[in-house]
């Protein structure tokens, strides 16, 4: 099988290192790749949402099966075209992917399916969103409709903080369209974890859980980021809160799709909220999570590759996955500045000692090769993770990883997985 794999970030990296693992594969290109990727891979120069030139490359190389990283392609409607060349394709169409795509689409669709969400309301007009905000007890979420790379949601405290997520989102546009919409919704308490699902369109099969840690600093202080760390099995997520989740938010919404005309294939992300009253969605996402995935696919010892082509086919049946016991841990290493305006060209040092570390593997997100060197490319540069016979073991081997390597202006989380320690 020719497998391509689309997108050149962590989540990428740990895509095409499970699906090598396939017996069934013999040959895998990735579009565009990265520096990790470009050692284990064939990496193509082709931009994540060059749907045109990726269907070429796919037609023209007979590729058995495309997986589709980003959300970006997802939404813009790469699994419709590929769909219509008769290639297996594994993601969701452009219809479906609206859950991610507009979270204003989202909203309503869990309105309409009785899925438990925070309440809100949706706006076009920036006066409307804050003539509204006079009548709501603080603090409330303001999200972005669009896609934002993981920044378009603020939690306000007060008025003036409020006021001012909604001008830098509607009027000086720093989401572009994306932000021509808002929703401002109540401020669910809670503890969050994802909880990532693939479905055939009819059948679905629910991963082991995961948390991320989407602020910037310690103690999930700071602004948001695309996530700095995540750890599988989430400790907050217990055996009947999952059976839960699965019957009362997973089930509803493929079954929901599917009674809508845009039956879901692919991988189903909640970002579950898990509060006083039970588990609420914060969120939906249509790929596999990042960092969550280098967390939750290195225990998966089922077939990568079976299951995205089963999917493709719309033929998931009774598909069971095998997990490896040990807890993993995954520690995002970042370029100084980020998630503003980040370093680039920095030269990394240690990845083939950390690589050696008992139980560690480090999959690469922003990196490139220049001459001898492997060196940083993005906001988030790597992500270190690590097996343990417990939580413990598996934070100490991560961090024992992360010690080995080095680059000017890196940073990383130091509290990754705590929860969990805390929880035990």
């Amino acid at each position: 099988m020719k497998v391509l794999v689309v997108g050149s970030g962590g989540r990428e990296h740990v895509l095409v290192w499970k699906l090598k693992q396939s017996k069934k594969v013999k040959e895998i290109f990735c579009a565009p790749g990265n520096g990790g990727i470009s050692q284990i891979a064939t990496c193509l120069p082709l931009a994540a949402d060059d749907v045109t030139g990726l269907l070429d490359f796919a037609l023209k190389n007979k590729i058995d099966l495309t997986v589709v990283g980003p959300e970006a392609p997802l939404v813009a409607g790469i699994v419709d075209e590929f769909q219509k060349n008769n290639l297996a394709i594994f993601g969701p169409t452009k219809a479906a992917a609206q859950l991610e795509g507009s979270k204003v689409f989202a909203k309503e669709f869990m309105r309409r399916h009785v899925i438990p969400t925070a309440d809100f309301k949706s706006f076009s007009d920036v006066q409307e969103a804050k003539t509204y905000l006079k009548h709501k007890t603080f603090p409330v979420v303001i999200k972005a409709d669009g896609l934002a790379a993981g920044k378009g949601v603020v939690i306000c405290r007060n008025v003036k903080e409020a006021h001012q997520a909604l001008d830098d989102m509607m009027t000086a546009k720093i989401f572009q369209e994306a932000g021509a919409k808002v929703i401002v919704e109540d401020c669910l308490e809670g503890e969050e974890a994802s909880i990532l699902a693939i479905s055939d369109g009819q059948k679905f099969v629910v991963l082991d859980s995961s948390q991320d840690h989407k602020r910037i600093f310690d103690d999930d202080q700071g602004p948001n980021t695309g996530g700095m760390g995540a750890y599988s099995p989430a400790s907050v997520i217990t055996k009947d809160l999952l059976t839960n989740i699965s019957l009362n938010i997973l089930a509803p919404t493929i079954q929901g799709m599917r009674q809508e005309g845009m039956p879901f294939q692919g991988v189903l992300y909640a970002g579950i909220m898990v509060t006083k009253e039970g588990p609420k969605v914060l969120e939906y996402n249509v790929r596999f999570g990042d960092p969550e995935t280098q967390a939750v696919l290195p225990r998966l010892t089922t077939d990568l590759a079976d299951i995205c082509f089963a999917v493709s086919q719309g033929k998931l049946g009774l598909t069971h996955l095998e997990w490896d016991e040990r807890p993993c841990v995954c520690i995002v290493m970042t370029s100084r500045g980020y998630p503003g305006v980040y370093d680039k060209g920095k030269a990394i040092k240690g990845l083939e000692e950390a690589s050696r570390q008992k139980e560690v593997l480090v999959f690469h997100a922003g990196t490139q090769i220049q001459g001898a060197d492997i060196v940083t490319a993005g906001g988030r540069v790597l992500g270190v993770t690590g097996f343990g016979e417990n939580i413990a073991k598996a934070i100490q081997n991560a961090y024992n990883g992360v010690e080995k390597i080095s680059f000017d202006g890196c940073f990383f989380r130091r509290d990754i997985a705590a929860k969990a320690l805390k929880r035990q």
